[in-house]
């Protein structure tokens, strides 16, 4: 026991005051003895005892009353047992992501929390509050009480090692309290492996009632038709039992077309066909799950052709003519020494085809022009040098050549999932025709392979920046040395490299995506590009390259939509955005992410939780209560013992 007033207890030499007085009222009894008075004498002796007990009593008394008092004076008490950290500081993290619209026992998740903090934290409490997409640094309940009521679902998913950096970042010289209000979906425990000892960590989870929902996933072009598109929207169902979901088309905000789907497996692709036009609209979906993945924006521009040159021996490109067709492209082939190296940069592809040399004014021309986003497709010569080749690919890293090997490959392994073959097949197949190849070389690649060979070498493989890429094929394509040429999947393969996805594939972005985007236009002096729709305006970051513009839209916009590029408000493009889809699994919520990490049982519970073993246990009022008791008993006492 500590006392924060130690120098009071000196007034317990006051103890000798009643003890003084005590002695002093002690009198000497002289024994009279008569004849003929038993009885007077028994009841005189037993007075005498009555009286010598009660002056024993309120001695006792009187020394407990003096002792509390003065105790309760001194202020006793009993330090926490967490002092430490009394002068912590307390930051709360509050999941605004999506997958917090579930709906628990008492209303949306976020609602809720946002409630329970408004209710019960103390109005003098100090703290920070940082959520998905707002920061609120060194403040009190009162002062963001209108920012909180107003929180919006963040565009950005639930990281909790990001937010924990923002907080490991904010420097302070006291130890930290984090609280972690979240539903858990998507929580893994390496995002919070790094917390510090000093970082004391609690969570309160928010648990859905359900977790049945249906997102839409993606929208693509299925089938290119002579005046139509058919476009495949894909549905994700998380759960089970869903049947009659209505699904509705619309462009420009008028719809054109309405159905019903039931799942029969988890998912689902309805089709529709639409004019081969302008689109700019979106899919919508009502579901009783989460609300924000029930739409999904995308622009399709009216086609144009993909422009795209081939470099070497005609006799050897007479295949990619037959693929390059006038209908969607514009393809020339040109000999080395005919090349005109201005063309290129108004190209969507350039192919490599067996070139034995890459000169150095091609290879540093080729190297802007894929971080401008066109796509390189090399087919190398069995007559290059190694030294030539791996000299080119050093502009983008990845891949290696090795040594050219003089024996016959399978081409067996095709890699499904990559967006090459996006909706080419409707399911993998194993009795495929493989082609084959008589020589081919060696790499080494860091790179996911697109197509292999039956050792598990790649046959083919693509470095990719974030606008640009570039093909590898391991082996000359020639007749003399492969038949993949004649395999029908050649066609579907060069297609793909050289098709320009803007010009004739679904534009749809992902908010707080990296991925730049590139528009066609030529910016004057002084001249910038703005996105923006009926809601909201904003300017991307952008990099002229020449005749196109770079832009790089970061965590704009800040809601998912329909949006047009402008340059002096002169529509240049239109473009749509959509939130990441990453929360729309409620099944993913992961509690046991959390291990040894403390669980609080509600928000109301975090001041009570982090104060009880921090406060000092106060005893001086159970002395006064004391103090008061024996003042009692004294008077109790004086009264009815005689």
């Amino acid at each position: 026991m500590l006392f924060k007033h130690p120098e009071i207890l000196f007034f317990l030499f006051l103890l000798i005051i009643p003890i003084l007085v005590h002695l002093f009222q002690l009198r000497k009894f002289k024994t009279e003895y008569f004849t003929n008075v038993k009885f007077l004498k028994e009841l005189s002796i037993q007075t005498r005892k009555s009286s010598k007990l009660k002056k024993y009593l309120l001695l006792a008394t009187r020394l407990l009353l003096l002792t509390f008092l003065i105790f309760a004076f001194a202020q006793p008490f009993f330090k926490a047992k967490d002092s430490k950290n009394a002068s912590n500081e307390l930051y709360i993290i509050l999941d605004n992501s999506f997958s917090m619209q579930a709906k628990g026992k008492k209303g949306e998740l976020l609602k809720r929390a946002v409630q329970d903090l408004l209710e019960h934290t103390p109005e003098n409490a100090n703290f920070s509050l940082i959520t998905c997409s707002d920061n609120f640094w060194n403040t009190d309940i009162k002062s963001i009480q209108k920012e909180i009521q107003n929180l919006k679902y963040s565009a950005t998913p639930f990281k909790l090692d990001q937010l924990l950096g923002k907080i490991k970042s904010h420097k302070t010289a006291f130890n930290k309290d984090i609280v972690v209000i979240t539903d858990a979906v998507g929580l893994q425990p390496n995002q919070i492996k790094n917390t510090k000892e000093t970082e004391n960590l609690y969570f309160v989870l928010s648990k859905a009632e359900k977790q049945d929902n249906i997102a839409i996933d993606s929208v693509f072009i299925s089938q290119t038709l002579d005046n139509f598109y058919e476009i495949g929207i894909k549905l994700d169902a998380f759960g089970s039992d869903f049947k009659d979901i209505p699904i509705a088309l619309y462009n420009n905000k008028k719809l054109i077309a309405k159905t019903i789907v039931n799942f029969e497996a988890k998912t689902k692709t309805v089709k529709f066909t639409i004019p081969k036009e302008d689109f700019h609209g979106y899919a919508s979906i009502v579901d009783n799950g989460l609300e924000y993945d029930n739409s999904y924006y995308f622009s399709i521009s009216k086609p144009e052709k993909s422009s795209v040159i081939s470099i070497g021996d005609s006799e050897k490109s007479n295949f990619l003519s037959r693929i390059y067709t006038e209908k969607d492209f514009n393809y020339i082939n040109y000999s080395l020494e005919s090349l005109d190296y201005n063309t290129i940069e108004k190209q969507d592809a350039i192919v490599l085809n067996e070139l034995i040399d890459i000169p150095q004014a091609l290879q540093t021309t080729l190297k802007s022009f894929v971080e401008k986003g066109g796509s390189v497709i090399l087919i190398p010569n069995a007559e290059s040098s190694l030294s030539n080749l791996n000299l080119f690919l050093n502009n983008y890293g990845g891949i290696q050549f090795k040594s050219l090997e003089n024996s016959e490959k399978i081409i067996t392994k095709i890699n499904f999932s990559h967006p090459l073959f996006g909706n080419v097949f409707e399911k993998k197949f194993d009795n495929f025709q493989y082609p084959n190849t008589k020589k081919s070389f060696a790499f080494s690649s860091t790179v996911p392979l697109i197509m292999g060979f039956s050792d598990q070498t790649p046959f083919l493989s693509a470095i990719q920046n974030s606008i640009g890429s570039v093909y590898v094929f391991a082996s000359p394509l020639n007749k003399i040395n492969s038949n993949f040429i004649n395999s029908p999947i050649v066609v579907p393969v060069f297609y793909n490299m050289a098709q320009n996805i803007q010009k004739s594939g679904v534009n749809a972005m992902i908010i707080d995506d990296s991925k730049p985007f590139i528009v066609e236009t030529l910016l004057s002096k002084d001249e910038i590009v703005t996105v923006k729709n009926d809601n909201e305006s904003f300017i991307p970051v952008q990099q002229i390259l020449n005749n196109k513009v770079k832009l790089n839209f970061n965590d704009n916009p800040k809601e998912a939509g329909n949006f047009g590029v402008y340059t002096s408000n002169k529509s240049v493009e239109n473009i749509s955005f959509n939130y990441n889809r990453s929360e729309s699994n409620l099944s993913n919520a992961n509690p046991d992410a959390i291990g040894d990490y403390k669980e609080l049982n509600s928000v109301d519970s975090i001041f009570d939780t982090l104060n009880a073993n921090r406060s000092d246990n106060q005893l001086w009022k159970w002395f006064v209560i004391f103090t008061l008791l024996f003042v009692i008993f004294e008077v109790i006492i004086q009264k009815f013992v005689k």
